[in-house]
């Protein structure tokens, strides 16, 4: 039976959506002293903020479209993040294979400039050119921790083995792998210990402004308990469900509109032993990566697709995968095919609608549309890329600060998320430190602990002397003590949510394994909500 109740307290600041931009934002406007709720409507980071490439990255090839702005401002917030998260975020160094018949078909702007001032060079990017964007790929946001470019020979570095042999020269340069739906949980906690309300599994019904505040009607998708809220500021952060909700739930009809791209990945069984990534560069003018994953499997991707349909459930289909198969098998000795793929997964970018005539040359950068002709403002998000999401939340907050008396100012950047108080070169002597303590913890164990947890793993083994101690075994070191921090301190509900976003356990379980592990997650919520009764 569903009940309809009203909150009756005024907010500074209701959020909807729980990606990356909605709980940056939270997490920020929390940390000035806002009072703020979030309602997302499945798990934090269930669509695309954890389907993404999981990088922090500048966006080299985003110079060839002028965004000299956003690849700075990118580059800048890579060392930032790093510094932030060091359990979550690395740094990786990124192979750029260069042949001198490569040719592609100068879709881009810098290519159709090169190809009116050039004729020659039509079609091809040439040496100097990839070395100036290299140039300036390090130099625009400077770097502390990250190494600079190198030239290597392919014939003898390492990285040369699993490529075809016409490929001897290549560029190397840095950019930063982060665990993307970690990073959303993560901020999402940060922002509830700063006071912020981060409510899961409920809908936005309705959004309406009413005596100078917006009422807020949600549904709790579990329970179907409905409420109504109040706030001072509304934020659209919906992801690709912006749109949507500032149509049917807000009533805005406006120009503004959200082109959703869809964005396609497969992971092969491991292809090469080095621990580097690739930057392929196809004939068509797009790039894809190929990056060492979960220690024994390999990413591939992305594609550019168009998509739509926010509610159809993105997937990689058969032509995707196949593209990306192809595009790699141009560049690795050894080819791989449809059976070399253990997963697939794709996500939708909800990317500002600028008019842009392909998915590819559609701008990554985010735009804040801030409303106030109705009286309470709506701050509407659109776009956006993982690299600058805390950029894109101190940007919202500069929009919103005329609406708040005495809004302190940014706070967040270097302030470490929960788990990231230690160096960036601390990670071995975190692992160390944590074996030390629990001797019956082994090397890959106690990295894939100190990676998702960081200092906070000490917490999740408190007291433990013996595997046995930590509870029930689900396989691949997964255990009913880590378990149950992840649904008291981390938000999860079902075994998809531990995983496949709070882990990539998904990988090493069976689908037997994944189905005991939820049906032990819903005995242990049934026992809590009896328990709370």
């Amino acid at each position: 039976m569903t009940t309809d109740t009203d909150t009756h307290e005024t907010l500074d600041l209701f959020v909807i959506g729980g990606g990356i931009n909605g709980c940056g934002i939270a997490r920020d406007a929390s940390g000035r002293g806002l009072r703020v709720r979030l309602a997302e409507k499945g798990d934090l980071a269930s669509a695309t903020s954890s389907a993404s490439t999981k990088l922090f990255h500048g966006g080299l090839r985003y110079l060839e479209y002028f965004e000299f702005r956003l690849v700075r401002e990118s580059l800048i917030e890579r060392e930032t993040l790093l510094s932030a998260m060091p359990h979550i975020s690395w740094p990786m160094r990124f192979v750029l294979p260069y042949h001198p018949s490569m040719r592609f078909e100068g879709q881009t702007p810098m290519g159709r400039l090169l190809g009116r001032l050039m004729p020659w060079m039509r079609g091809r990017r040439p040496a100097w050119l990839i070395r100036l964007g290299l140039f300036l790929y390090d130099n625009l946001g400077g770097r502390a921790h990250l190494p600079g470019t190198r030239s290597l020979d392919l014939r003898s570095d390492p990285a040369g083995v699993p490529l075809d042999d016409r490929f001897e020269r290549a560029f190397e340069y840095s950019d930063c792998w982060v665990e993307d739906s970690r990073l959303v949980v993560l901020n999402a906690r940060d922002a509830e210990g700063l006071g912020a309300d981060i409510r899961t599994r409920t809908e936005v019904l309705s959004a309406r402004r009413e005596d100078g505040l917006w009422t807020v009607e949600t549904r709790d998708v579990e329970t179907g308990e409905t409420q109504r809220h109040h706030a001072r500021v509304l934020v659209n952060a919906g992801g690709p469900w912006a749109g949507e909700i500032l149509q049917t739930r807000i009533g805005d009809n406006g120009a503004d509109r959200v082109r959703l791209v869809r964005g396609s990945h497969i992971v092969t069984r491991k292809l090469y032993d080095h621990d580097r990534c690739y930057f392929f560069q196809g004939t068509d003018g797009r790039i894809i990566f190929a990056i060492p994953y979960e220690s024994d499997f390999t990413l591939i991707g992305t594609t550019d697709a168009e998509h739509p349909d926010p509610s159809a459930r993105p997937e990689c289909t058969a032509a995707e995968r196949d593209y990306l198969i192809d595009f790699a098998n141009r560049y690795f000795k050894r080819k791989i095919t449809a059976d070399d793929v253990v997963w697939s997964y794709s996500g939708v970018r909800p990317l500002y609608d600028d008019g842009a005539q392909s998915a590819t040359a559609a701008t990554r950068d985010y735009v804040l549309k801030l409303d106030t002709t109705g009286g309470a403002p709506l701050l509407n998000v659109f776009g956006g890329k993982i690299t600058t999401y805390r950029r894109l939340a101190e940007s919202a907050l500069a929009r919103l600060a005329p609406h708040f008396d005495g809004l302190p100012g940014p706070w967040t950047a270097g302030e470490p998320l929960p788990g990231g108080d230690f160096p960036v070169d601390g990670v071995a002597a975190q692992i160390d430190g944590l074996r030390a303590a629990y001797p019956f913890l082994d090397a890959a164990w106690a990295r894939r602990l100190v990676r998702a947890y960081g200092t906070e793993a000490h917490q999740i083994l408190s007291g433990a002397r013996q595997v046995a101690d930590l509870g029930r075994d689900f396989g691949a070191t997964l255990t009913a003590r880590e378990v149950t921090w992840l649904m008291s301190s981390e938000y999860a509900l079902t075994a998809e949510d531990v995983v496949w976003r709070r882990s990539k356990l998904g990988l090493r379980l069976s689908a037997e394994q994944v189905a005991a592990l939820d049906s032990w997650m819903s005995a242990e919520r049934a026992t809590g909500l009896r328990a709370a009764e």
